[in-house]
């Protein structure tokens, strides 16, 4: 989620931070502007685990789609996908199926231009929609998207440090059951999101934060989260875990020495099949 024109200076220079580009700035990119680098220096003095919980984070998304498509997933839609960084999606999933075709969501037109260039040389099966998460229903029926994922088959949908920017208003479990009831049955749905039980008060720092960004947000407490996953078929293990511990391996995937633990990287991660 991130800044829209009218947060734009007379140069086009964006003069609200976005969510997109301050979590580019905490994984170390280039595709942020002054507002978000000061923004996020200033995050940093109060949360100064926050880069770890972007990278945490980050892993689970690359483990989530690893996963997905060792059960043979082999189209994707990234909601709100953001800058692209280090391990995207698609080149996960073509370690494995060199063909998968994958649709990146952001509403973010600066990610839709860097997105469109990284993926020129395979747009055939790999596009980019400039959308709000908000209207799945006119994400779902782009022709960017329907040129290239085809509905009718299980979908790895990725909704990856997404959720926790709707307020309560916004009704984001029935934003998500709009999307799940579009998708087929045997299709996987990915879900993080910042939690407020192990660090309250910084959880509640991070809420006042981003509440001078295009993208205000919401932390949750984890029965709040796993009410994202009512109805679906939760994989447990590991079940609804703190990012960096979420693994379906048999052992740890990450060295000791690089593990981030919950209290430097206080979000929840699930991946869950749609029944039926």
């Amino acid at each position: 989620m991130s800044t829209d024109s009218s947060a734009e200076g007379g140069h086009g220079v964006p003069t609200v931070a976005s969510a997109a580009r301050l979590y580019d700035y905490y994984v170390g990119g280039k595709n942020n502007f002054a507002v978000d680098r000061e923004l996020g220096e200033r995050i940093e003095q109060q949360i100064p685990e926050i880069r770890k919980m972007a990278s945490a984070n980050r892993r689970f998304l690359g483990r989530a789609v690893d996963f997905m498509a060792r059960q043979g997933i082999d189209q994707f839609l990234d909601i709100g996908s953001g800058l692209p960084a280090e391990n995207p999606v698609h080149e996960v999933v073509r370690r494995r199926i060199p063909e998968a075709r994958v649709v990146y969501v952001d509403n973010d037109p600066v990610v839709r231009v860097h997105a469109e260039a990284l993926l020129a040389d395979r747009a055939e099966i790999t596009g980019v929609v400039e959308a709000d998460m908000r209207d799945p229903e006119s994400i779902l029926g782009r022709p960017e998207l329907t040129g290239r994922l085809d509905l009718n088959r299980p979908v790895g949908l990725l909704l990856v440090a997404m959720l926790h920017f709707l307020q309560d208003h916004q009704d984001p479990y029935g934003l998500l059951r709009r999307y799940v009831e579009r998708l087929p049955a045997g299709s996987y749905v990915a879900i993080s999101h910042v939690e407020n039980e192990t660090a309250p008060e910084r959880a509640a720092a991070l809420e006042r934060f981003y509440a001078n960004t295009s993208s205000p947000g919401r932390a949750r407490s984890s029965a709040e989260i796993a009410r994202f996953f009512a109805g679906l078929e939760l994989v447990d293990p590991p079940g609804l875990i703190h990012c960096d511990d979420w693994t379906t391996e048999p052992s740890p995937v990450v060295d000791a020495a690089d593990y981030i633990p919950p209290e430097q990287a206080w979000g929840l991660a699930g991946v869950a099949r749609i029944p039926g």
